[in-house]
């Protein structure tokens, strides 16, 4: 009998299908054909090419998931297993810090298993490490690529870049000791051309402005340029003395650097200048329905501005696993530990023409706002572009400012469980039982001192030995614009003392603590009705949370030196979580799967800080504040799924599923009634009671979606089409759910965040005889998406869909010197396709930005 065996793209497919057909819950997977081997640049991408998963860039780059249509907040991130923490202010994670080349698979867990420990209420996505137990022989991997960005080199930073990974796994002491150890080196560069529109747009009057225009406050354009740098470490070591006793031990590490600097042009429209005269006046108007069009803003003041962030991350996780078998029984203990922290610079430097503020520099820019291109401002001056030209000073705004935000997040857990064999009264029922208890606490930490940038001195040029040269912004109508240094003119010219404890700085540093304790019990079903099978499993986790926040506000009304105040807020409860998946196979190779389930979110840590910004009125004399709300309940739901799956062996499959779900209660920004007696003594307040803008729980609503996946060897059709094939989803959802925003700028009754109604993903492959090609695309509709801005908060914004489109080509030699040598050609982004944001209404455009097509052309080796 003959034996194929089954390699490359068709092995990663074939692998992913046995893990869907066999996994008792509702799940999608991703397996690559061999260490190494994941084909995408960011996990990210190759997770969001599933059904029912969507990717959101941030700078480019995919690098947070929304699952099932909801945001990143509702879905948590095991690795190996284990939650993770993360280096943003919340809980998802950033997958772009965890590269493809050291993971062997991904699992999305749609539905929930009383079992899994850290599940979210969107989804549950494990990314898994190799088990080196698990390889016949030792294996050797190495990839090494080279990178191309189509938008070329700028000021300081080439357009080019490198991958680098090596992993080494084998087996000792007669296979007994299983080693593996994975390495991967990623240097990228930051380019793009953007332009943005100051939020919100907003319909008032300006001179020569029609009534009832709506308009802008400003508007800008950049060249960002930088530098990703990452390193990624991954370890095993698996000890198997007897088939009865394994202990596993994994460790992960991730320095993530990130350097970039917007070179920008900005240019006030709300008709501040610096008081100089003429004032602001808009001529040559044209409207794009109820929003300016195009004008000629005359009298203007521009800024030519430096805006420069230095960010590292540095992730960090260890886990002990220890399995038991005995008659009858498996016995679990698990250990884990996992830490990230986040230090990060942003600073500015503002240039403006003149030594002084005169209206000899006032300009007259000609101004087109668009919508799926880039805005254009077209300066009547031409002098930007000389740097001797521009003068260091305080400019209509200021000479600089600056923030320092630091995160540290910690999770530590412990987690001991049991399967006990079923009894034979029970065994044609079930195959076992499982309990266990896992307990996890967790601290995240945020602070972030501001400041001005004082300038030391008077006003001056800068030094042209730290000016890197210009960028082209002649995609916006600019020119050319001066590119420096901006560290080193703090450095040579300013001053920057930044504080945590000034105004409103002050509710930007807090700590959240979590305690959490998890008891669960499932019964594992499989009986046989004749002709149909059934398995799954029913059971119940309980689950008490403790948290609790620490911070400071600031109370004006004490004396010097006792002014800041700390906080100290929280409460308890306790969740009971029935689940019930059953999978009924049917003869043919069908699988219909139904599941229900109670789900919870514990809210974002942000929403949990007890910082806030504590005030009195002068006028009403009552007491207000905003800020965190510590005694948040998490979101609540209750899930239904219920899916059909035709399988063909595991070659091919297709499937389509629906799923509801009604979440019974939501968190929303409001404004209360509160009680500030603990903050009134020793104020002019004439009342306790005033009001307090936070998070609160409030009333859900209800999703509900469907999908339709499938993959398909096209040899299965017709052999003339042996080694194409193609793998396609598309997912459709909708909401009842609005959110609402009282700070916002893209208006009320918002729809869920991360929510595109339509997700579609399509790859079409060839693979034979050791080549390979594949053309991937991945299609998402209109969504609120949820950006951080200067300020580092939260902002929510419309996102134009995207229609990503890749493609790779390769070929692994088969014999001679060359044998298991691959060489790749990759593409990404071959549209060159724009991320695009706007107010909510298409003719108010907020953000446009093109970070270029990215070529990879690279060599890989196993042996």
């Amino acid at each position: 009998m003959t034996t194929v065996t089954v390699t490359g793209i068709r092995r990663g497919i074939e692998d992913a299908i046995s893990v869907k057909k066999d996994a008792t819950s509702i799940v999608e997977a991703i397996s690559a054909e061999d260490i190494g081997k994941l084909p995408d640049v960011s996990i990210a991408e190759s997770i969001a090419r599933l059904p029912g998963l969507a990717a959101q860039r941030v700078a480019g780059r995919a690098q947070v998931i929304s699952v099932r249509g909801l945001s990143p907040d509702f879905a948590t991130t095991l690795l190996n297993g284990r939650e993770q923490v993360s280096t943003g202010d919340n809980r998802s994670v950033e997958f772009d810090q965890y590269p493809s080349e050291l993971l062997s698979g991904v699992t999305i867990y749609k539905t929930p298993d009383a079992g899994l420990i850290g599940q979210g209420l969107s989804g549950t996505i494990d990314l898994q490490t190799v088990r080196p137990l698990n390889f016949g022989k030792r294996t050797v991997a190495l990839n090494a690529r080279g990178e191309a960005n189509s938008l070329g080199s700028m000021a300081n930073t080439k357009s080019l870049g490198n991958r680098f990974s090596v992993s080494y796994i084998d087996q000792f002491l007669n296979r007994t000791l299983g080693f593996a150890i994975g390495y991967a080196h990623l240097e990228s560069p930051v380019l793009a051309q953007e332009t943005g529109i100051y939020e919100p747009w907003k319909t008032e009057s300006r001179p020569g402005l029609p009534a009832g225009t709506t308009t802008t406050d400003g508007i800008k354009a950049l060249s960002r340029t930088g530098y990703n740098r990452r390193d990624g470490l991954m370890g095993v070591v698996e000890y198997r003395p007897t088939k009865q006793f394994t202990s596993t031990v994994d460790f992960y590490a991730s320095i993530f650097k990130h350097e970039d600097t917007a070179n920008q042009f900005e240019i006030p429209l709300g008709g501040w200048n610096g008081n100089l005269q003429p004032g602001l006046l808009f001529t040559n108007v044209t409207k794009n329905g109820n929003a300016i069009g195009s004008a000629t803003a005359n009298n203007v003041y521009p800024l030519v501005r430096g805006m420069y962030t230095d960010r590292r991350d540095d992730i960090r996780a260890l886990g002990w696993n220890n399995e038991l078998r005995l008659a009858g029984v498996k016995l679990v203990a698990d250990l884990s530990w996992s830490k990230a922290k986040r230090d990060e610079l942003s600073i500015e430097n503002n240039l403006q023409l003149g030594a002084v503020n005169s209206s000899q520099y006032l300009d007259n820019v000609n101004l087109a706002f668009n919508t799926g291109a880039f805005p254009t401002m077209a300066p009547g001056r031409s002098d930007y572009s000389n740097v001797s030209n521009l003068y260091l000073k305080n400019t209509i705004y200021g000479s600089g400012y600056g923030k320092v935000p630091y995160v540290e997040d910690e999770l530590k857990s412990v987690k001991l469980a049991a399967n006990f064999q079923a009894p034979a009264a029970l065994e044609n029922w079930f195959s076992g039982f499982d309990i266990g208890v896992n307990y996890s606490d967790r601290s995240k930490d945020k602070s972030q001192p501001e400041g001005g940038l004082t300038l030391n001195g008077n006003p001056t040029t800068i030094d042209p030995s730290l000016v890197y040269g210009t960028v082209d912004l002649g995609f916006a109508g600019i020119g050319n614009l001066p590119a420096w240094n901006v560290p080193a003119v703090l450095a040579k010219y300013m001053s920057f003392n930044p504080s945590a404890t000034s105004g409103n700085v002050i509710l930007k540093t807090w700590s959240v603590q979590e305690k959490i304790s998890t008891a669960f019990a499932k019964a594992n079903i499989e009986h046989e009705f004749g002709d149909i099978s059934l398995r799954g499993n029913a059971g119940v986790q309980i689950q008490h949370t403790k948290q609790g926040s620490d911070s400071n506000y600031f109370n004006g009304a004490l004396p010097a030196g006792s002014q800041v105040q700390p906080i100290h807020a929280g409460k308890s409860y306790t969740d009971y979580l029935p689940s019930v998946n059953l999978n009924f196979g049917l003869p043919n190779d069908q699988t219909v799967r139904v599941a229900l389930a109670k789900q919870i979110a514990r809210p974002r840590v942000d929403q949990l800080r007890a910082a806030v910004d504590f005030g009195v009125s002068d006028t009403t004399l009552k007491p207000g504040a905003s800020g965190g709300n510590a005694e948040l309940d998490p979101w609540r739901a209750k899930a239904f799924d219920i899916s059909y799956e035709k399988y063909f062996g595991k070659k091919a499959y297709l499937a389509g599923a629906f799923f509801f779900k009604k979440l019974d209660t939501y968190i929303f920004t409001q404004t209360r009634t509160y009680d500030f007696s603990a903050f009134v003594p020793g104020t002019k307040a004439n009342t306790v009671f005033g009001d307090f803008k936070a998070p609160y729980n409030g009333n859900g609503g209800t999703m509900r979606g469907v999908e339709l996946s499938g993959s398909l060897p096209l040899n299965m059709l017709t052999p003339v089409l042996d080694g194409f094939g193609i793998v396609a989803s598309g997912t459709y959802t909708d909401s009842n759910i609005a959110i609402q925003e009282p700070d916002g700028s893209i208006g009320q009754n918002i729809p869920l965040p991360g929510l595109s109604k339509r997700v579609t993903n399509l790859t079409v492959y060839y693979e034979k005889n050791g080549f390979e090609t594949r053309l991937s695309q991945r299609k998402r509709s209109d969504f609120v998406g949820e950006i951080g801005n200067f300020a580092a908060e939260r902002s929510l914004r419309y996102v134009v869909g995207e229609n990503i489109l890749d493609f790779q080509v390769g070929y692994t030699f088969q014999d001679g010197p060359l044998k298991n040598v691959g060489v790749v050609l990759q593409a990404n982004n071959l549209r060159n396709a724009a991320y695009e944001t706007y107010n909510g209404s298409k003719n108010q455009q907020l953000e446009y930005q093109k970070y270029g097509r990215t070529v990879l052309l690279g060599v890989n080796y196993k042996f």
